[in-house]
C-alpha cells in the first residue's frame, strides 16, 4: 500500500498586478494556514518520504513552511508538470515515483487536486486553501493506481483545526 498525501497551496495574494499567477506569493493567512496544517500533520504522524511540488510560488512557500513545522526529513522536488495539471497528468507524474517510495506529499493546485480526489477515490470534495487529503492507494505500485478504489483516509481544512 502507498499514502498519497494531497495539499492545495496556502492563501495567496493578489495585490501586485505586476506579478504573474505563477509568481503570487503567499498572503499573511497563507503563511498562517501552511504552519497551522504542518503542525497536524505532526501531531498525527503524517510524515511523506517525499514533498512534490509546483514549482509556482505559492506552492513553493507553501511547501517550505510544511516541511518546517512537521519536521520531515523528505526532500523537496518542484515539477513543472504540477503546475496548472489535469487529474490525469497529475496521476502521470505520480506513477513515474521511484517505486521504493511508500508515501509522497504532492503540493498543487485546483481543480486538478479536486478532480485527482475524485478520480482515485470515486468522491467530490472541496480543497480550499491549505487543506490536506489523506488517501490510501491500493496499490504497491505508484504506476499501478487504480481509480475510485482507494479510501480517503482523511481531509484537513484549516478553518476545521482549532488552534
Amino acid at each position: 500500500m502507498k499514502t498519497l498525501y494531497l495539499l492545495r497551496h496556502a492563501k495567496s495574494g493578489w495585490d501586485n498586478a505586476d506579478l504573474s499567477d505563477y509568481e503570487r506569493p503567499l498572503n499573511k493567512r497563507g503563511r498562517e494556514a501552511a504552519p497551522l496544517v504542518g503542525g497536524v500533520m505532526r501531531e498525527k504522524g503524517f510524515i511523506p518520504e517525499l514533498i512534490l511540488s509546483s514549482p509556482a510560488e505559492r506552492a513553493i512557500q507553501t511547501a517550505i513552511l510544511i516541511k518546517q513545522t512537521a519536521r520531515l526529513d523528505g526532500k523537496i522536488k518542484f515539477n513543472d508538470g504540477i503546475y496548472e495539471a489535469s487529474p490525469a497528468r497529475l496521476l502521470e507524474i505520480i506513477g513515474a515515483l521511484d517505486e521504493k517510495i511508500a508515501s509522497v506529499l504532492l503540493v498543487g493546485h485546483n481543480p486538478g487536486l479536486e478532480g485527482l480526489i475524485r478520480a482515485l477515490t470515486g468522491e467530490l470534495h472541496s480543497m480550499p486553501t491549505a487543506a490536506l487529503a489523506v488517501i490510501d492507494l491500493e496499490t504497491d505500485g505508484w504506476n499501478d493506481i487504480i481509480s475510485s478504489t482507494n479510501r480517503l483516509r482523511t481531509l484537513i481544512r484549516p478553518k476545521e483545526i482549532s488552534t
